[in-house]
């Protein structure tokens, strides 16, 4: 579980890929004595484990899904990436839930300043535009923002100098692939409002349910 505050900005060292699956492994300014095998680490919002580190690096498996969902398998050698590590219980929760269970990839259609911040619209699949709500929390390439406004089949988001800086994002232009990760908690909800959408035949939530159920 990951907060969407980016930590540090790494430099992917090399990518193998193998079939359908692949290796990374990313050089970044996290102490390495504080790194421990099997740990999470979100690069570019994809919760991915470690499996080697030192000299400065570590190194994670890529899986298929991963790949196939995600913009890690267009980075190249000397690619830059956000990097968090993952949530401590007695950490401040400064930004919102994030999985690091990427939903889909996103198209920046547009980048225009607004007054002290960038402003950028993102188009998005439209399986993944009901989940975005204006003043709602969402993952772009691991970044936690709130969202703007929401259209059809796209939304927006301001940028502040500070954000801007410290990730990726400076460098994202329009015509760009960036990850999405929409709220957790609005996907839950539909489930249980909608159980039938997920192959349950009963159990939705309503107001006849709740009624049969005490709570009316």
């Amino acid at each position: 579980m990951f907060t969407g505050l980016i930590e540090d900005l790494g430099t992917l060292r090399r990518f193998q890929q193998h079939g359908d699956s692949g290796r990374i492994t990313v050089a970044t300014a996290f102490p390495m004595q504080e790194i421990v095998m099997g740990e999470s680490i979100a690069v570019n919002g994809v919760c991915l484990t470690v499996v080697a580190f030192g000299g400065g690096t570590f190194t994670a498996d890529v899986s298929p899904e991963s790949l196939s969902r995600t913009n890690l398998g267009q980075l190249k050698t000397g690619s830059r990436v956000n990097l968090e590590r993952a949530l401590r219980l007695s950490d401040r929760l400064g930004g919102h839930i994030v999985s690091g269970h990427v939903d889909a990839q996103g198209l920046v259609v547009d980048r225009r300043p607004d007054q002290n911040a960038v402003r950028f619209t993102i188009e998005v699949p439209e399986s993944q535009i009901r989940y975005l709500v204006e003043k709602g929390s969402v993952a772009i390439d691991g970044i936690s923002l709130t969202v703007n406004s929401v259209s059809e089949r796209s939304f927006s988001v301001s940028i502040i100098p500070h954000s801007l800086a410290k990730t990726t994002l400076q460098w994202c232009e329009p015509g760009a692939k960036v990850n999405i990760e929409t709220d957790i908690l609005g996907k839950y909800v539909e489930r249980l409002l909608h159980p039938a959408a997920s192959g349950k035949k009963d159990g939705a939530i309503s107001l006849d349910f709740l009624a049969k159920n005490g709570f009316m």
